[in-house]
């Protein structure tokens, strides 16, 4: 049997998940597709994929081998038709948090879609962190200064925040005049930040940390900023997150001499070598959205 139609067919079982949905997507028999995954199992000298009555997942040795096959096809389709190697085309699936996605992917794609309409974008959102590999994503973009180990990182810009409340909960509660004030105040915080920590430059450069606590965490920062302008207490935001609402006078500023700690934003993929092009003129738009 043909090893690259075998990698393919082996790729098209990952990313569906199944054999027989495999089978109709590439317009073959089902036991044609088990036919090729048996072909890559005897090629690779070991077991790939744990077959179930309800579920196909991968094994370990199965997400290194699909690291290979997505490359090798890419390197076929690539000489197969060299003189589109440059046109973004295909499915690229993007993994991203609700904030992201809404203020630094949503407004770059209408553009994007228009001028490559052989394009397509799989936004999978959600909070939590994803294997590139085991969810078959192509590129991350998270916001982190510690980029996991292993990836390409390539930085897009960073998030600036903004520590704020509403008037009403300052005009209850007292307003913070130095960071200590903060052990005083309900603060609606992130759930995924050990320890939770707000971090701080001062006016001179120093770095700041502060322990906070409060009755709110949440994953989505549109959630906290809600929570905040309801008078719930204080939250540090994203600035695109909270800028109407600053705008508009439901939140105002709190401990303006200190600067919140930015974080970069990076694009997270698993190789250099056969970049997509859909992939490149993806993070040159962000990049250039947020500059």
């Amino acid at each position: 049997m043909d090893r690259v139609i075998a990698a393919q067919v082996y790729n098209r079982i990952c990313e569906l998940g199944s054999l027989s949905a495999a089978a109709r997507a590439l317009g073959i028999s089902r036991p044609m597709v088990s036919r090729y995954l048996e072909q890559m199992e005897k090629w690779a000298g070991t077991r790939l994929v744990n077959r179930s009555t309800r579920k196909l997942t991968l094994t370990a040795a199965g997400e290194k081998v699909l690291l290979k096959t997505r490359t090798l096809s890419q390197i076929s389709q690539e000489i197969e038709d060299q003189s589109a190697k440059d046109l973004p085309s295909g499915t690229l699936r993007v993994a991203c948090a609700h904030f992201t996605a809404m203020h630094m992917i949503a407004p770059v794609l209408p553009q994007l879609l228009s001028r490559y309409p052989q394009l397509r974008i799989e936004l999978d959102v959600n909070n939590h962190p994803v294997s590139l590999v085991g969810e078959r994503i192509d590129v991350a973009v998270r916001i982190t200064d510690n980029p996991e180990p292993g990836m390409i990182a390539r930085r897009l810009g960073e998030c600036r925040s903004v520590l704020c409340a509403s008037p009403q909960y300052l005009a209850t509660h007292g307003t913070p005049q130095q960071p200590a004030d903060l052990a005083g105040h309900n603060c609606l915080h992130y759930s995924f930040f050990a320890g939770q920590s707000w971090h701080f430059l001062t006016p001179e450069g120093e770095s700041l940390s502060v322990a906070v606590s409060g009755n709110l965490s949440a994953s989505i920062s549109s959630l906290l900023m809600d929570a905040a302008v309801k008078d719930c207490g204080i939250a540090m935001l994203p600035e695109r997150e909270a800028q109407q609402a600053l705008e508009q006078g439901l939140l105002v500023p709190v401990l303006e001499q200190l600067t919140p700690k930015p974080l970069a934003i990076h694009g997270i993929y698993q190789s250099r070598d056969y970049q997509p092009a859909a992939l490149r003129v993806l993070l040159d738009e962000i990049a250039r959205y947020l500059s």
